[in-house]
């Protein structure tokens, strides 16, 4: 990982988001290794927290702890429902309900998700504007989309949002495909679709994963162009602990090495 945040730092990026798993399963680390990251390298660190299955309480606390050690951008999401049943506090049902705590306790810079194609949970693209305007009246200064592979379906959300008067950027979410079946089953979890072009750009490559990475490049980088060409500046890439594909990608854009 560490590797990997040393081949991003000299792009200058915004922001590194960091992840935790499910449940906030690796929350404790996932503090310790924000503050490293604060600390050890000039990139600045998002810490992704979501409330599901969180009290009131806790969040406070955490928070109170991420602002103490100059953690002042949060991705604040709701997080997975749990399978099983477990303890669920009732203030804290919704990424809204942890963006007002957090806003309570500190003013985080906070960042939230927005879904182009909708939340498996969302009943309509206008539910989806609804729950995101909610955002932005709680205090949310950016949202990062979910990843998508047509990007109509991103540039037709944009010109809804700018309709709807959605001041707040919404950028988009990149995903440099390094395993395309992986990629797939995360897909339709998430209700993202997947191009018949894009399967054929794959086909066949399933043991070639060099070749694979070069074409992954390429669609990325082709997808970042598009949406360039709308005027939008900023993306947001999954790299999944992987710097390689969105290094060449940026580079091949024309981001220029810090330094």
């Amino acid at each position: 990982m560490w590797k990997n945040l040393r081949r991003l730092e000299p792009l200058n990026p915004q922001f590194v988001s960091v992840t935790y798993g499910a449940g906030g399963s690796t929350r404790d680390r996932t503090h310790k290794l924000v503050k490293q990251i604060k600390h050890k390298t000039n990139i600045e660190p998002a810490a992704h927290l979501t409330c599901m299955g969180s009290s009131v309480n806790e969040i406070e606390s955490i928070a109170q702890k991420y602002w103490d050690d100059g953690i002042k951008h949060i991705v604040a999401l709701r997080g997975d429902i749990p399978k099983k049943k477990s303890f669920q506090d009732q203030n804290l049902r919704f990424a809204t309900d942890l963006i007002k705590v957090l806003k309570k306790k500190r003013d985080f810079e906070i960042t939230v998700s927005a879904y182009p194609e909708c939340h498996p949970d969302s009943k309509s693209i206008e539910q989806e504007f609804d729950i995101l305007k909610k955002k932005i009246d709680l205090g949310a200064n950016r949202a990062i989309t979910q990843f998508f592979f047509d990007t109509s379906k991103y540039l037709k959300f944009i010109e809804m949002a700018q309709k709807k008067n959605i001041q707040i950027p919404i950028i988009p979410g990149i995903l440099p495909i390094s395993n395309f079946n992986k990629t797939i089953q995360f897909a339709k979890s998430m209700n993202c679709s997947i191009p018949l072009w894009l399967k054929k750009m794959f086909y066949g490559l399933d043991e070639d994963p060099e070749t694979r990475k070069l074409v992954a490049a390429s669609i990325a980088t082709e997808q970042c162009k598009q949406i360039l060409n709308e005027g939008i500046k900023e993306f947001h890439f999954y790299t999944l602990n992987r710097a390689d594909l969105s290094f060449a990608i940026c580079h091949l854009l024309g981001v220029k090495i810090n330094g």
